[in-house]
């Protein structure tokens, strides 16, 4: 196996930025999710897991504006607004602008150690899941601004399991917001699943625990970009995988990871 592609998202549930290498750190991708917009009314964190309170998440792009490295605070971020406009996180106006732009009184944030809740939305047009309709609130890990675990890994395998699946949809790893997309050659299925309690070596240093299959949400069918909104991504997972799609990782050896990278389960 090795590192096929490496990703990291500024601010949470933005549109991110492939990387060719980066570090990680005891919170994973040093830079993943160091931002996040908070609506002033509830606390809670802004997420596209919830798109009937926040519909335009995917219509946000955010970079760095400088190269984020170990020894130095992590950056400013830029925000491109869905209008071009865009907008950096150390901007006397950048939560008036963003709150023009969500239509809600937002702020940016940088996590803490106060816990900061999360909602969901459980689509009501996929039958096969239960309380459609609904709502739900979560919980970030302390100091971050994750869902549940500090790094996500998809592999081509599942790419292309979910492809033969679901021919009339356009399966693409942008759905999946992963951090690590894996190469494995010659391999058929949902791989990462036996890989659950296992460690995984990258590169020459870095050493990874994985913790938990990643079950799937809306998040998987909406649009982004020129992908359209697409249901049956998440109601065949639903169907053939128990909603699941990649795993969940802890890290348990820091380092550099590049493109190319050989990968060894331990």
């Amino acid at each position: 196996m090795k590192v096929a592609s490496l990703w990291r998202y500024p601010v949470k549930s933005m549109m991110g930025e492939e990387l060719n290498a980066c570090d990680f750190t005891e919170k994973g991708v040093l830079g993943d999710r160091a931002y996040g917009v908070i609506d002033t009314e509830t606390g809670k964190l802004a997420n596209a897991k919830n798109p009937k309170k926040w519909p335009n998440m995917f219509q946000y792009r955010a970079s760095f504006t400088k190269p984020v490295q170990l020894s130095y605070p992590i950056p400013p971020v830029r925000i491109m607004l869905p209008d071009g406009q865009t907008v950096e996180s150390n901007e006397n106006d950048v939560n008036h602008q963003l709150s023009e732009s969500f239509q809600r009184f937002v702020t940016i944030a940088s996590p803490s150690s106060a816990a900061v809740e999360f909602e969901g939305y459980i689509p009501e047009e996929i039958n096969e899941l239960e309380n459609r309709g609904t709502t739900f609130t979560r919980q970030s890990p302390e100091n971050t601004f994750f869902d549940i675990a500090t790094v996500h890994i998809i592999t081509t395998s599942t790419i292309n399991t979910l492809r033969k699946l679901t021919p009339e949809s356009r399966i693409e790893p942008r759905r999946f917001r992963p951090n690590l997309i894996l190469d494995v050659p010659e391999t058929e299925g949902f791989v990462e699943q036996e890989w659950i309690g296992k460690n995984l070596s990258i590169g020459d240093d870095v050493q990874l625990r994985i913790i938990q299959p990643t079950q799937r949400c809306v998040m998987t069918t909406l649009a982004q970009g020129d992908l359209p909104k697409d249901p049956n991504v998440l109601r065949t997972l639903v169907k053939q995988n128990n909603g699941n799609f990649g795993v969940y990782a802890e890290v348990l050896q820091t380092g550099s990871v590049t493109i190319g990278d050989q990968v060894e389960i331990l």
